[in-house]
């Protein structure tokens, strides 16, 4: 940890290597993360009356193919973005952890007792908690701390907000009290287990991982609890296009759209349940046609389509890097909307029939289409059911595009992304 003004002079108005490899090159970027950063300190500084402290940043993630595979043990697709999570941390000397989210309520948590608390479920309070528990069962060491943390990665926004904010308490944790030696797939894993056992959301360990590991990355999880993650070199900007996110809003988090999102997971793993197996990984799409009169029996069709997805998507992530590999990236986009599609009709996450009447993915997906047919790539983003679309866009149709979305979703719902070589820090400058 560093003093205060010691931290401040090292961020030098943001112009350092290692700023420019989170935020790019442009000055003015770099000047207003530069600000963020101050304005994080001097908020730290004035909530918690210390002078020692610590920087981190946590990314963002992009799901460029796999839509779904994850929790069923498939493949994907995944990226670091410049979007990212920041914090300011420092050891407090207790067994009290005090947060302050910008925009959030302040809250603490008494870790001498790290049970998990049902009044907690889909709180921030649920995620330190369980990250802490977790650490603590694998061995490491943990210890109050306080921190400040800000973040411009849209909620709801299918970029993994939540994700970025477990793989940042991780890094904190891993650094103040561990030396950083846990890895960063560990952290990932730490982050999912508190999601799914503490926070009540039935996640995959994807988004976690592409935050914490940083770059452009391939996943496979057919052994869930050793992840083969393997880097993919490819430039994205030299192939002219832009990655374009746009938040499209919609979502909601009231129980049976909660249900909803469950039912994904839920349903797929109903149908390999059938045939014998635990998740669709294990199983082969011939299987799964042979016994479709018996698994309909069971599970109903919807099941069967989105198992139909599953395998679709798991095989097309192997394909997409292969091409990626190639540099056949016109095969690449053309993958990229035939996941789209199969979204859409099989895995049918674009919209809830909850609230049936608001299909703001439907309408971005269909505004996509209409500008960039032929010429690029659309398809949902993350999770479904609304948050955000992504879009391969040639540079020549970025003004068409984005006034195109912005028009429907508002000014400044379009995002114009790169992926971030660096996953979940503590900033050495």
């Amino acid at each position: 940890m560093s003093e205060i003004q010691t931290l401040i002079k090292k961020i030098n108005n943001g112009q350092n290597p290692v700023f420019e490899g989170l935020y790019g090159t442009d000055l003015s970027v770099l000047a207003a993360q530069a600000n963020r950063y101050a304005d994080l300190i001097d908020e730290f500084k004035s909530t918690y009356k210390t002078s020692d402290a610590a920087l981190f940043s946590s990314p963002g993630r992009t799901e460029i193919g796999g839509n779904h595979t994850d929790h069923n043990y498939g493949r994907v697709l995944a990226g670091a973005v410049n979007l990212d999570n920041i914090a300011v941390a420092g050891k407090n000397n207790s067994n009290i952890i005090r947060v302050k989210s910008i925009g959030y309520p302040a809250f603490e948590v008494d870790i001498t007792d790290l049970k998990p608390r049902k009044e907690e479920q889909y709180t921030s309070e649920a995620i330190v908690r369980g990250i802490v528990a977790r650490f603590k069962e694998l061995g490491y060491e943990v210890g109050g701390f306080d921190m400040c943390n800000h973040s411009n990665v849209p909620k709801g926004s299918g970029i993994s907000s939540s994700a970025s904010f477990e793989v940042l308490l991780g890094a904190v944790l891993n650094h103040l009290f561990n030396n950083g030696r846990m890895d960063a797939v560990e952290n990932a894993k730490v982050g999912q287990w508190a999601e799914n056992n503490y926070f009540g959301k039935p996640c995959g360990l994807m988004d976690q991982t592409a935050c914490s590991v940083g770059g452009l990355i391939t996943i496979d999880f057919e052994d869930p609890s050793k992840p083969i993650v393997k880097e993919v070199d490819f430039d994205f900007v030299a192939t002219g296009h832009a990655l374009v996110i746009t938040d499209v809003g919609g979502g909601h988090d009231d129980a049976a759209s909660q249900e909803e999102y469950a039912s994904l997971p839920t349903e797929m793993k109903a149908v390999a349940n059938v045939l014998g197996a635990k998740v669709l990984r294990e199983v082969s799409l011939e299987q799964i046609v042979e016994k479709i009169p018996e698994i309909r029996k069971v599970t109903g069709d919807r099941a069967i389509l989105r198992a139909y997805h599953f395998q679709g998507d798991n095989q097309r992530v192997a394909d997409q890097v292969a091409a990626l590999e190639k540099g056949d990236f016109q095969a690449f986009l053309k993958m990229v909307v035939e996941s789209g599609y199969s979204s859409y009709m099989y895995n049918q996450n674009i919209y809830d029939v909850v609230h049936k009447h608001e299909q703001v993915v439907s309408l971005a997906l269909a505004l996509s289409e209409m500008v960039l047919k032929g010429k690029g790539a659309w398809r949902v983003h993350g999770g479904g059911f609304g948050g955000t679309i992504q879009a391969f866009v040639p540079q020549e149709l970025v003004g068409t595009y984005t006034k195109t979305l912005e028009h429907v979703y508002g000014q400044g719902s379009c995002h114009k992304l790169f992926i971030r070589k660096e996953g979940s820090i503590m900033l050495e400058l």
